[in-house]
């Protein structure tokens, strides 16, 4: 466990025998030999971390390390590069890290407290649009002490600093091979994570060979696994069920995990594990666009829509309906969008539009990613835009894109409202709302309110026991419920199908819900 003086409470073509033994050199004495292969809908962005804060983590955390991990469904960060880490003050501002003995990137070149240093001032330097610089602006200054000493000076008090070194946002990186002022073009990778990155296809498939060199925590169950991305949750499907593809990850359709829950006579050999899930979605409005300038516009919007509709009509009841940005199973989680605007009202929604002033029909546009969160998004958007016309209050257009176009348009403040999705870096209310307000964020839409950036957030921050920080959490809801610039829609589970032979599906995800690949492996006598 790691100390500190105020804990926290609270994959398109098969790797083949030929392939494998053409790595021979970098097989253990792992129990697999031959690849497991996964099936996802998340695919990279790009594959430097610097550049990255979206699915592409999925990899990210299988290929590079970071000083703290989180171990199998805990939200307490533990030791991975680190040999030891802590706060040095009683008032969780300054937090030194003392790395393992002997670390090495898989080139061979020395991972040491400069590379760690060199890492995360990168990310904080390049600043991509995309990329997780955000998450690490609490830094003031990073110093270090011999080879493995790295000290954390911190802008103000911040007791969740350990949870964002956690993340892949923090991975470390060799300084020889990534330039300090720009992204790595190159697919040719230098981490020290539980695996190297052999082959790489974008959008196509991801090759994990066990890295020999790799010292932390994981205890490595395999020997190589292939990661296929696909655009079409279908096409998945069809291969997981030929065989093709040993488990899915993220992309099913709710009508196929009530095919895989309901009827496993028509595919004995794959099970279906629902595991722990705090995944959200929601539509972000973007004031800066005339449509939604009116706070009474999104208002109306919030009051109109019906979430357990939603999640009846499109999901199934593989989600539930969500009141606020902070979902069910965190700590500080509260329904302020319930207690703001009750069940669905037309009337009271016609009433608010009338008192702004606002006659007829409000035209909106609503854009969303077509081939990131899987197939139902299309279905989802077109549940909405039915509410909100129903209503007899809203013209609505709906646009989809491709993520990476969507992506960039997103940050660039081109779009009035879109839908995001939001898997947590980590189990943590405060993950949940810092990430999208403030002069700069994740969303691309400035956010900026004196009482919430200025007074409760970083209020929250200073409380090392999560639970006391509830108090600035459940203010902050009710102020994100007011404003409407954010309106969580649901919460998700997360599903995995996977053929019997696959084992260690329940502990393969982290309690940020990130899937971790060394866990997984096939049983000897099936």
């Amino acid at each position: 466990m790691f100390s500190q003086n105020k804990p926290l409470k609270g994959a398109v073509v098969l790797v083949t025998a030929t392939l494998l033994a053409g790595c021979g050199s970098l097989l253990g004495d792992g129990e697999s030999e031959e690849a497991i292969v996964v099936g996802t809908t998340s695919t990279p962005s790009v594959l430097d971390p610097a550049g990255a804060w979206d699915g592409s983590w999925e990899l990210y955390r299988n290929i590079y390390q970071t000083l703290l991990h989180f171990p199998s469904s805990s939200g307490t960060p533990e030791p991975d590069a680190a040999q030891r880490c802590g706060f040095t003050d009683t008032v969780s501002s300054v937090y030194r890290c003392v790395l393992k003995k002997d670390l090495t990137f898989s080139n061979g070149n020395a991972l040491d407290a400069e590379a760690v240093k060199y890492s995360i001032e990168r990310t904080l330097e390049i600043k991509a649009p995309t990329g997780p610089a955000q998450l690490l602006q609490s830094i003031d200054r990073i110093e270090t002490s011999g080879e493995r000493t790295i000290i954390f000076h911190l802008k103000r008090p911040d007791a969740t600093f350990p949870l964002v070194l956690a993340t892949p946002a923090a991975s470390i990186v060799d300084p020889a091979a990534y330039p300090a002022d720009r992204l790595l073009e190159s697919d040719k990778i230098s981490g020290s994570g539980p695996y190297l990155l052999d082959g790489y296809k974008e959008d196509e498939r991801a090759e994990l060979v066990r890295n020999q060199k790799y010292r932390g925590s994981a205890e490595i169950k395999n020997n190589a696994v292939t990661v296929r991305y696909f655009k079409d949750s279908a096409k998945m499907v069809e291969e997981l069920k030929s065989g093709e593809v040993d488990l899915t990850y993220r992309g099913l359709t709710p009508e196929q995990i009530d095919d895989f829950g309901k009827n496993r006579s028509d595919h004995p050999d794959i099970k279906l594990n629902e595991v722990y899930g705090t995944e959200i979605r929601y539509l972000v409005f973007n004031p800066h666009h005339e449509s939604v300038a009116e706070p009474a516009v999104r208002r109306a919007v919030a009051q109109v829509i019906d979430r357990k509709a939603l999640v009846r009509n499109v999901y199934k009841r593989t989600a539930a309906p969500l009141y606020s940005m902070v979902p069910g199973g965190i700590t500080g989680h509260t329904s302020a969008f319930y207690e703001e605007y009750g069940e669905p009202d037309v009337e009271k929604a016609r009433t608010t539009l009338g008192r702004a002033g606002i006659e007829g029909k409000v035209k909106l546009t609503l854009w969303y990613t077509t081939d990131r969160y899987g197939a139902t998004t299309a279905e989802e958007f077109a549940e909405i835009k039915r509410q909100l016309e129903a209503s007899g209050l809203f013209e609505v257009t709906l646009e989809g894109r491709e993520w990476r176009e969507f992506q960039k348009s997103v940050t660039e403040g081109e779009y009035p409202v879109f839908g995001r999705g939001w898997f947590p870096d980590f189990p943590d209310a405060d993950n949940y709302i810092s990430p999208f307000v403030g002069k700069e964020n994740a969303l691309g839409t400035p956010y900026e309110h004196k009482l919430l950036t200025g007074t409760l957030l970083p209020k929250s921050r200073k409380e090392s026991d999560r639970g006391a920080a509830s108090t600035a959490f459940t203010q902050a809801q009710k102020i994100l419920a007011e404003d409407v610039r954010l309106l969580p829609l649901w919460q998700g589970k997360l599903y995995i199908a996977a053929h019997e032979d696959i084992a260690g599906v329940e502990w393969s995800i982290d309690s940020s819900t990130i899937m971790r690949m060394w866990e997984l492996d096939r049983k000897k006598s099936w």
